[in-house]
């Protein structure tokens, strides 16, 4: 009994230092495990870090296929980077947010802050559009590209100012030209138009609902019979 006993003891001491050994090798590779993670997440952070150095100094929307030739990544890398970038910046403490527009992506400020922006950057509050002005840039939107002709038609008068007014405030912009005789100029928005109304593309804006389009239309009458009056 008492050799069995001593057996016994002697098993148990060799077990504790096999599980010690164990648990130093698992150390062991737990640490080889970080350290090997550690160079991927370092190089995830000096790809965020040039892409965001790039899209600061850039101060407008860049594609993302241009993004990916600065880090040497895919397009489809770079965007899953950037996404997590957009992340980070939707947090309530960062005064900027990453904003996509059709493909391509830019730095901006947050509209909450554009009141402290301006006492620094003494800009001119973005533009506030007229009835008139905003029922055709809701035509070019919905219907673009579209002629200045085809514009007139559906509101039933003369758009020559709105048109205009639109293209100082670079909310619409010229397309090209129709192929038909006279080649008239085809409209479309801008990007400038998504962040003015806080969208990454057109096709996020809302569908018009056919009592909308009635609205327009008398709208339009309207504007006309005052015009015929004056």
């Amino acid at each position: 009994m008492g050799v069995q006993s001593e057996l016994k003891s002697e098993d148990y001491h060799q077990l504790e230092m096999i599980e010690t050994i164990d648990h130093s090798d698992r150390d062991e590779m737990e640490k080889y495990d970080i350290e090997e993670t550690l160079p991927e997440e370092d190089l995830t952070s000096t790809e965020e870090g040039a892409l965001e150095a790039v899209l600061f100094a850039m101060g407008e929307s860049v594609d993302v296929a241009k993004l990916a030739q600065v880090i040497d990544k895919t397009p489809y890398q770079t965007q899953k980077i950037l996404e997590k970038m957009r992340e980070k910046y939707e947090r309530p403490e960062s005064g900027i947010m990453l904003l996509e527009l059709n493909g391509s992506y830019q730095l901006c400020t947050k509209k909450q802050y554009y009141d402290d922006l301006i006492v620094i950057a003494k800009q001119p509050k973005k533009p506030q559009l007229s009835d008139v002005v905003m029922e055709t840039l809701s035509i070019v939107a919905y219907k673009q590209p579209v002629t200045k002709a085809q514009v007139e038609q559906i509101r039933g008068v003369s758009s020559d100012h709105a048109i205009n007014k639109l293209m100082e405030y670079d909310l619409i912009r010229e397309l090209g030209r129709l192929d038909v005789p006279g080649r008239p100029i085809l409209f479309g928005t801008t990007e400038n138009f998504l962040r003015y109304f806080g969208v990454e593309s057109t096709e996020q804006l809302p569908q018009l609902s056919p009592v909308q389009i009635e609205d327009y239309k008398a709208e339009a009458e309207a504007e006309m019979k005052a015009t015929l009056d004056v």
